[in-house]
């Protein structure tokens, strides 16, 4: 009897511990506000990216995803986010090309997935339209 309450006491231990390691890592949001440079050019300027506001208003898959064998995955629930530049750079993604985009530069990730959505967004939306989320200086503000 004591060996099978000793037995439940650890393995409640165990399960309490990696309960609590999950909850910490599923807090981790990343930052709130994030400036993306192309390391590449010094134009354009910067991107600023709104990350918890854009996290406030959509999925994280909507936006990040994996990479297996060379190749974009979905993103799971609890999948490691890495920063787009990880994946986005001339040693992983040596000159592929999506819809004349080079992929290798985080330029071509940027224009192809936030600036996409931006311009869908603003068709839909008169209100997006007129705060111009559409252009260039929504992302690259004016310093």
């Amino acid at each position: 009897m004591l060996k099978k309450i000793l037995v439940c006491s650890v393995v409640s231990m165990f399960v309490l511990c990696g309960s609590v390691i999950s909850s910490f890592a599923a807090a981790d949001a990343g930052p709130a506000d994030i400036t993306m440079v192309d390391s590449k050019s010094a134009k354009p300027k910067p991107a600023q990216f709104p990350h918890k506001m854009h996290q406030d208003a959509f999925k994280c898959g909507e936006c990040h995803h994996g990479m297996a064998d060379g190749k974009a995955v979905p993103y799971t629930e609890g999948m490691e986010i890495q920063k787009c530049d990880a994946c986005h750079n001339a040693d992983v993604l040596g000159g592929k090309m999506k819809d004349k985009l080079k992929l290798d530069e985080l330029k071509g990730a940027g224009h192809g997935n936030c600036l996409e959505c931006h311009k869908a967004m603003a068709a839909k939306d008169p209100a997006l339209k007129e705060k111009k989320i559409d252009k260039c200086a929504a992302c690259h503000p004016k310093q």
